[in-house]
This record gives C-alpha cells, sequence and structure tokens, in this order.
C-alpha cells in the first residue's frame, strides 16, 4: 500500500512535469532553433570541424540539397576503397582501421605489426578485474555493464586525469584491446546469473583477430569458421566511425571539451549509442522485421506486404511509432554504403547458412518499403535501406544473441570515439552552446502565499 501511495505522489509530480515541460515545436521556428541540429530539409547544423571521418549523401547547390549516393570516409579514404582491398585480399583488416582512425595514415605492413603488437599488451584486465567488477554484479543489459566497466578501469590507472596525448592514447589504446573482453565477460555473467545458462570463461588467443576472438570469446565451445570472422570483421570495419555528428560521437567531442578524462568520456558515449535511436536501432529493425513475418501470411506476396508496411508507417501496427526502421537516414539519401557492402557479402554467408529466402524477405522489405517511404514523404527517390535493416539479418546468421547486437556496435565505434576524443583535446574551447529562455522572471512567493 505504501509503495502505491509513493506510485501515486511521483505520478501526479511526474504530470506536472509533463504539463510544464513540454515546448511548442513552433517556438523552434519563432526563434529560428535548428531542432536537433538539423534544418527543415535534414542537413544538419556545421557545429564543428573534424579529419576523422566524414559521412556524405547529398550536396548543398543555392541552399538546396541535392541527393547523391551515399559514401563514407575515413581519414579521407572511402569506405568502398578500404573495405574493397581488404576483400580482395581476403585480409581481416579492423586493426588497419583502428590505425588509420587513430592516426590519420594507412599502416605499412611493420607499422601494422607493431600496432597488433601493442594492442596485445593491453588485451588483458587488470587482477581481480573480472571477479570484481564483472561477475558478482551481472546486468541484465550488457551496454550498461560495459559503462560501468569502463568506469572502473579508472581506479586502476595511476593516472586517470593526465589529459596529455601522450596519455589518452595510452588509456584509448588499452580500451579498444579491453573491450572484447568487458563485452564477452559481462554477457557471459548476464547468462549464467540472470538467465541461469551454465558460466563459461575463455582466455583471448593473442594470435587471433579481434574478430576472431569475439567469437571465439562468446562461443561455449570456441568454434567459427573462417567465412563467419571475415563477415564479423567487416561489420567491425562498418560500424568503426561514422562522422563528428552522429550522437555518441558528438556526446564524445561535447564532455571532451571539458577536460574530463577518458573513461568518463568514453561511458558518456556508450550511453549516447544504447539509445534506441543510435545504436540500438538495430534492435528495432530486427523486432520489425519479425513483427512483419508474424503478420503477413505469405512473405512473397508483394501486395500483402506492400500492406503491412504501409501499416507500420501510418503507426497503425508495430510499435505505433510510424517508422520502417531500416529505411531512411539523416545524411545518406540514395544509398548507404554500409549497407550495399554489408548485403553484398551477406549473399555467401546466406547460400551456407541456409538464410537465402531470410534475405530476400529483407531485399523485398527494403524495395517496396523505399517506396512507400518515398510516397510518403514525396521525395525524387525511394528511402535507402540503412545498415540496421541487414545488420540483424547477419548477426543471427552469426549466432549472435539479441543482448550484444549494440553492444558490437559499441566495440566497433570504440576506434572512431577515441581518434575523436584525441582531435578534441588538442582544442581547449569548451562546447558551450545556447538555449532560448522561456521561464520569464516571476515574482518570488514566500511559503506563507503558496
Amino acid at each position: 500500500m505504501l509503495q502505491q501511495t509513493q506510485d501515486e505522489r511521483l505520478q501526479h509530480l511526474a504530470d506536472k512535469i509533463e504539463a510544464s515541460g513540454t515546448i511548442d515545436r513552433a517556438l523552434y521556428d519563432h526563434y529560428r532553433v535548428k531542432r536537433g541540429l538539423r534544418y527543415k530539409d535534414g542537413t544538419g547544423v556545421l557545429v564543428g570541424i573534424t579529419k576523422v571521418g566524414y559521412v556524405t549523401g547529398y550536396e548543398k547547390v543555392d541552399d538546396k540539397k541535392i541527393p547523391r549516393e551515399g559514401d563514407l570516409m575515413y581519414r579521407g579514404y572511402s569506405i568502398l576503397d578500404l573495405v574493397g582491398d581488404a576483400l580482395e585480399h581476403n585480409r581481416h583488416c579492423y586493426e588497419e582501421i583502428i590505425y588509420l582512425l587513430l592516426f590519420g595514415e594507412l599502416p605499412s605492413q611493420q607499422s601494422l605489426r607493431n600496432f597488433k603488437d601493442i594492442l596485445n599488451q593491453e588485451t588483458y584486465l587488470p587482477e581481480h578485474y573480472l571477479e570484481d567488477v564483472i561477475l558478482k554484479t551481472p546486468s541484465p543489459n550488457i551496454m550498461n555493464k560495459m559503462m560501468q566497466s569502463v568506469l572502473a578501469l579508472y581506479s586502476r590507472d595511476a593516472e586517470p586525469e593526465d589529459i596529455t596525448t601522450m596519455n589518452v592514447l595510452r588509456q584509448s589504446v588499452s580500451l579498444i584491446a579491453k573491450m572484447p573482453l568487458i563485452m564477452s565477460y559481462s554477457y557471459s555473467a548476464k547468462r549464467h546469473y540472470i538467465d541461469g545458462c551454465s558460466l563459461f570463461i575463455h582466455y583471448p588467443d593473442k594470435s587471433k583477430s579481434i574478430a576472431e576472438n569475439i567469437l571465439h570469446l562468446i562461443r561455449k565451445d570456441s568454434t567459427y569458421t573462417a567465412e563467419e570472422a571475415k563477415i564479423l570483421d567487416l561489420m567491425l570495419v562498418l560500424h568503426a566511425e561514422h562522422g563528428g555528428g552522429n550522437n555518441s560521437t558528438f556526446a564524445t567531442h561535447v564532455v571532451s571539451s571539458s577536460g574530463t578524462d577518458t573513461y568518463s568520456a568514453i561511458a558518456t558515449a556508450l550511453g549516447a549509442l544504447k539509445g534506441p535511436r543510435h545504436g540500438g536501432a538495430n534492435l528495432m529493425a530486427d523486432a520489425m522485421l519479425a513483427n512483419i513475418r508474424e503478420n503477413v501470411r505469405d512473405m512473397e506476396n508483394e501486395a500483402e506486404l506492400s500492406d503491412y508496411l504501409r501499416r507500420i508507417l501510418a503507426g497503425d501496427a508495430f510499435d505505433g511509432k510510424g517508422l520502417i526502421y531500416g529505411l531512411g537516414h539523416a545524411v545518406y539519401t540514395k544509398s548507404d554504403p554500409r549497407a550495399l557492402l554489408l548485403k553484398e557479402q551477406a549473399r555467401s554467408l546466406a547460400k551456407v547458412k541456409g538464410y537465402e529466402e531470410d534475405l530476400a524477405f529483407v531485399e523485398r522489405v527494403e524495395r517496396l518499403g523505399g517506396a512507400i517511404v518515398q510516397e510518403k514523404n514525396d521525395t525524387s527517390y525511394p528511402a535507402c535501406a540503412n545498415v540496421d535493416l541487414y545488420s540483424g539479418l547477419v548477426y543471427r546468421m552469426l549466432n549472435i544473441p539479441l543482448d550484444l547486437y549494440t553492444p558490437l556496435f559499441a566495440l566497433s565505434r570504440m576506434a572512431g570515439w577515441c581518434a575523436h576524443r584525441l582531435e578534441q583535446i588538442q582544442d581547449t574551447k569548451i562546447i558551450r552552446p545556447a538555449y532560448v529562455n522561456l521561464g520569464g522572471k516571476k515574482r518570488y512567493k514566500a511559503m506563507d502565499e503558496r
């Protein structure tokens, strides 16, 4: 009864917040505020300068947004070229991408060997950290556990507050190397203590790539195929960086500009990425596809499938938000290069794993849904698939549990976050934008007047 009374009190106070805290959206236009730091045509407000990464999907000509095929650049190199070369030579390249993002240049063979040695030396957890930080306090959400675990590393660092370039680089490399262990062991703890499954802990094999080690660490029997490791490496590469303006990277810039420590900055980025409008979007796309399968009797019947997609877009089906998850993007217009690369490489794995019908279904959703969104938005091009539409299917083919969809994204993006943090600490000016205040000035009332 007491708890019910407490809930009623809190609900009353929550109602006050909703009544007084909602901002009339018309005021954003009135005060010329760019809601979400975006213009009405969807283009972003310029808030910074970076050399790390760049996302392009349109051009501005005479203040008009001109759609174009998308591209993603890491330090000026197209993701299509970076991935294309690695695929052609059948090698894993996530470690190369980390080097490129951190240091701004493609590594030579010797430079890459030296860098891998540095990563290997940091691929361990401090004494008693596994037991005390991870196993003793399991979490039902791996992202939250990763945040807590990153912050716990602060107390294991002899110089946690030192934000010189050398020290932040040391911390960055250490975090990148440790993240596969933190993620995998957090998942093992959750499986055991919360889901009631057997506990297994594998130690990293320093002869393996990061992609291979992830599969080795999260699978009970540690087995995987070369094809599986190859496509997981591709996933890591495609998620490693996405420009300075994406929510979690911008958050990294903002908190880093305050002079805070590396562990706090990365925990902030993890918190931002966890959100369903950002890194959690892959889970929403996967859930939507499952919902479509449950409600459309014949997946090959395009009329029936289109009808249900229209219902989703109208907010009458799935989660009622009126979004076809995995279609459209804030920057990409005609194509998302990550989705194109992932879809193409998923074909061979789908054939081996028996997922060819599933892949055809997702492609059908892309084609039909893209046209439906185009019709609604009255654009000259269909809404393109973004990487989230295909990443869920790839993860399922790899037998990756849902618990790890967003954590794997975070693990990949660690390279980009650290590169942007290293860039930001070179600038000593704090990021501090302005807000319009609607509160006005009120006459103070003494207690007996209220």
